[in-house]
């Protein structure tokens, strides 16, 4: 019983719940600017034996500095070393936490992202959390929703039976049992498991986000990791196993993490800056715990990167009850966050990014942790109570060290003395003075305090300090022997085969024409021959001589783009999405948008759409109607050449001019849909000529039909509107999709993504599979000529495909005069699918959603409008308003006011609150329009085709 007090007393301690009275007199702070460069040369891969070899050594220095008189031992007093029970104490307390969380069954099947994002009975309902094992899943949704309160662990318990859903209760009544007291181990076992977490008690945030991590695949980690940064999160960096002692440096994971800033050079005028974090090299400084502190490192951390009014939660503390309970698994973890200037001093805390590193847990239980800090760090901060003999040899063995090291020390009553002298001896050890040294006296200082040691950070960074990028990081942690997750076999083989390709491209515009040769001249006029011969359906009688003209230049120039050879670079794409290795496959997808996106600027970006809210701050307007962004190079380039490919040969089949034997591109569209299926977005529509590729289109559906088997039924949601409304971001939030956005990246015509309806909930909703419909914006008038013609088509399109269609709006008068044009053309067939009308507010202040008056206003658009679209379509004088064509009443929930994206200014903003909660209603309306059949019959594959073909 003694030694689990002192384990008790201890968590007191490491929680901040035993104070201590400080020391009186500060002690001034002086910078100590010495330089050091940057990490050394890329180090190749460690092998395991190696690793292991690493690891053992960094254990082993830990416990020779022990020595037997530092007063660290366990239990009776067994050498920890010899004691092989502890170890098997902290693989079971591993197993146990995951058990707890209904975890267990994913760590050989590994949770992926395509589990998390499937429509459930739970997709509809903002219920709490009722049992550990549902505190998983409420995370993901809540994350995939943007939910600045994803990580509470508050669960419901007292709800009566008949409130909690129907398929929980068999879980509720199976954990009942599980933790029946009778079955717990006794209380006074050291190695019991009776302090784990209750189904009454929130487990520990930070232990949820571990297991998690733990059980998930490459994929899912990576877009917690990008969810987490929306959200301003601090994410994980290293990620502790206890069980296997094989932490985890998480370098893949962070890849996607893309975050844009202003950078302002020493001379000229400044700019945005867009990068991937994992590439920026930074100035970093870690916070680490010696022994027990009285203050928070976390509270600390998040103080030194707020500023102004906004006060930002990004590493989880004590004082947030959403989770209170001791860490079990996480200790160990170390967290990363980045401060990002936004070009405002009124809101920087620094002028140019920095990086910020927390260990959770004490520097001497996690020696290896520490090491890399120290290694990667410009200066390391070091909170402790106490300095003794046991951290004295710790921090001796840092002698070589080049690292600037600084100390907060809030010390107890009467140990004044001893800290005083031992830190007198690590003077000449740390290289340091007396103003290395900040004594914390109370907690009223604590503003003045939190400028001490911004004015510290900002010194070291501008002084010659080591800058280190996460890839830079990632070469030091293999050295110390940490495992690095993007060092798999499929990762790397992935790598490589982008790097053939993306090395040969020196100008974007020069490969597009020189390489991707299908999409060039021949492909347009081939695009404008088939639209024209399109429109004759619509002719009462079209003369028989101009069609016959029209089919022979379009084979003379389909004939032209079979005649061509794929290039290399084509060549090299194929092979990589045709691998046998699944893994592989998605691997390489990624790698080839990241390699892509650096190809021409790497780095300079317009300001994409998460940061329009910026631009009217720093002087610039926000003019909606401009031109778009020169479009940049991506996969969908090399995946509309195949489809080139496989349309120019599908259309000599079937004029008898190729024999069907001789077809070498038929299972291109097989080898597309193994990717719509993992989750990438694919082109319906050509966004270099707005026009559908339709014979490779038709080829994807049928393939898709083949693949889901059974599971055929569809629903079709799509979305348009204006440029610059969040229109891509809106759907990623609603069903966590991964549609480009930004306007430098947005769609040019529109991409689709498939969303699986759980088989226990398909029946309910009465559809199989949602097929999610994204396009580019509207931005042509009726004066803009051809480029309007083809907007009209292409809003004609998505509305005929659609059962439901979100329109998305910047102002309450500002409907895109080409869905007029469209709505009006398909009545005639009859067709009207479920409107929902959405206004985004692209200001950071709140604004009042539109009164009943200003709806109806909304869809009333003016009558000038209105007519002249009647008279282009030929429907005289009986043209009616929106609000007659959509039936939509005003009153009923088809028009939606959505709160800005951001609560505060970027890129240190995290999205707002009041965003995500209005995108979840959204989201539950239109799932409960699809179960109540307001959404129109739902279509199988096989009408879609049609509607494509008609269309």
């Amino acid at each position: 019983m003694c030694c689990l007090q002192c384990r008790q007393c201890q968590r007191l301690r490491y929680r901040g719940e035993l104070s201590h009275p400080g020391a009186g007199g500060r002690i001034e702070v002086e910078l100590l600017v010495k330089g050091h460069s940057d990490l050394g040369e890329v180090t190749p891969e460690i092998k395991a034996s190696e690793r292991e070899t690493a690891v053992a050594i960094a254990d082993l220095e830990w416990r020779e500095m022990e020595g037997d008189d530092c007063g660290f031992h366990y239990g009776d007093g067994t050498n920890e070393a010899q004691d092989n029970d502890f170890p098997t104490v902290e693989r079971s307390r591993l197993q146990e936490m995951l058990s707890l969380l209904g975890l267990e069954t994913y760590q050989v099947q590994k949770l992926s992202l395509q589990d998390s994002l499937q429509i459930s009975f739970d997709s509809m309902k903002n219920w709490a959390p009722q049992l550990p094992k549902d505190l998983p899943w409420h995370f993901l949704r809540k994350l995939q929703a943007l939910n600045s309160e994803a990580r509470n662990t508050t669960m419901v318990l007292d709800l009566p039976l008949d409130t909690r859903p129907a398929e929980k209760e068999s879980q509720m009544e199976e954990e009942m049992m599980y933790w029946d007291p009778a079955e717990d181990i006794a209380a006074d076992d050291i190695y019991s498991f009776s302090e784990l977490p209750t189904p009454d008690t929130p487990v520990n945030p930070l232990d949820l986000l571990c297991a998690l991590l733990l059980s998930a695949d490459s994929f899912l980690q990576q877009e917690v990791m990008l969810k987490m940064s929306l959200c301003q999160f601090a994410l994980p960096l290293v990620l502790p196993d206890s069980e296997n002692h094989y932490h985890t440096f998480l370098l893949w994971a962070l890849r996607g993490v893309v975050r844009t800033w202003w950078s302002q050079p020493p001379r000229g005028l400044g700019s945005f800056r867009e990068d991937s974090v994992v590439l920026s090299r930074v100035p970093t400084f870690a916070f680490v715990r010696m022994d027990v502190s009285s203050n928070s490192k976390s509270q600390l951390l998040n103080a030194i990167l707020s500023l102004g009014c906004w006060q930002w939660d990004c590493f989880w503390h004590r004082d947030l009850n959403l989770g209170t309970n001791p860490r079990e698994i996480a200790d160990g973890l170390v967290e990363i966050s980045w401060f990002f200037p936004s070009g405002r001093e009124d809101l920087d805390a620094f002028p140019e990014p920095m990086a910020f590193l927390n260990l959770r847990g004490d520097i001497g239980s996690h020696w290896l942790q520490f090491k890399f800090l120290t290694e990667v760090s410009s200066a390391v901060f070091i909170l402790t109570d106490n300095i003794s003999k046991k951290e004295y040899k710790l921090l001796y063995s840092l002698k070589e060290s080049t690292t600037k090291y600084y100390f907060i020390l809030s010390p107890y009553r009467g140990k004044r003395n001893t800290n005083l002298r031992f830190l007198n001896r690590l003077i000449p050890v740390l290289k340091i003075d007396h103003s290395h040294v900040l004594v914390k006296v109370s907690s009223t200082d604590s503003e003045s305090f939190v400028k001490r040691i911004r004015a510290i950070v900002g010194s070291v960074a501008r002084s010659p300090c080591r800058r280190v990028s996460v890839e830079d990081m990632a070469h030091a942690a293999r050295k110390l022997g940490l495992r690095v997750d993007e060092d798999c076999e499929d990762c790397q083989k992935a790598k490589d085969r982008m790097e053939r390709i993306t090395r040969k491209i020196k100008d974007a515009d020069a490969y597009r024409r020189d390489e991707l040769r299908l999409q060039g001249d021949t492909g347009r006029k081939a695009a404008q021959v088939e639209r024209e011969f399109c429109q004759l359906q619509w002719t009462p009688d079209p003369p028989e001589k101009h069609r016959a003209e029209l089919r022979r230049r379009f084979l003379e120039l389909r004939m032209q783009q079979n005649g061509q050879e794929p290039a290399l670079g084509v060549q090299e794409f194929i092979a990589g999405i045709s691998s046998p290795s699944p893994g592989e496959r998605q691997y390489f997808l990624r790698w080839m948008e990241w390699g892509l996106a650096r190809v021409g600027q790497p780095w300079l970006r317009q300001p994409s759409e998460t940061l329009l809210t910026l631009r009217p701050k720093l002087g610039g307007t926000s003019d909606l109607s401009e031109p778009l962004w020169p479009e940049p190079l991506g996969v969908e380039h090399f995946l509309r050449e195949m489809g080139q490919l496989y349309e120019a040969e599908s259309c000599l089949v079937e004029a008898g001019r190729l024999p069907a034997s001789q077809r070498r591109f038929a299972h291109f569209p097989g080898l597309a849909v193994e990717l719509l299926l993992t989750g990438l977005p694919l082109e319906l529509v050509d966004g270099g000529t707005l026009s559908v590729p339709v014979r490779w289109v038709t080829g994807l559906l049928k393939e898709l039909h083949i693949h889901l088997d059974r599971r055929s039924r569809l629903v079709v949601l799509s979305s348009l509107g204006v440029p610059g409304t969040g229109k891509s971001t809106l759907l990623n939030t609603m069903f966590g999709l991964r549609f480009a956005t930004g306007r430098s990246c947005s769609p040019r015509g529109a991409f689709m993504q498939l969303i699986t309806v759980a088989e226990g909930f398909s029946q309910d909703l009465g559809c199989d599979h949602i097929l999610v419909i994204d396009s580019g914006g509207l931005v042509g008038g009726a004066s803009a000529g051809d480029r309007f013609e083809l907007e009209v088509s292409l809003a004609t399109l998505l509305l005929g495909l659609s059962n439901v269609t979100v329109v998305s709006l910047a102002e309450t008068k500002d409907i895109p005069p080409a869905i007029v044009h469209a709505f009006l053309r398909l009545e005639k067939t009859g067709h009207m699918p479920n409107y929902q009308f959405v206004y985004q507010s692209l200001h950071d202040g709140a604004v009042p959603s539109p009164k009943p008056r200003d709806r109806r206003q909304l869809l009333d658009p003016p009558s000038d409008l209105s007519r002249a679209a009647a008279q282009m379509e030929k429907q005289g004088g009986g043209f009616r308003t929106l609000a007659g064509l959509a039936f939509c009443d005003p009153e009923r929930q088809h028009i939606w006011h959505i709160p800005a994206l951001w609560h505060g200014a970027p890129p240190m903003a995290a999205v707002s609150l009041g965003y995500s909660e209005a995108i979840f209603e959204l989201k539950r309306c239109l799932l409960e329009n699809i179960r109540n059949g307001l959404s129109n019959q739902n279509k199988n594959i096989q009408q879609l085709i049609e509607l494509v073909r008609r269309l």
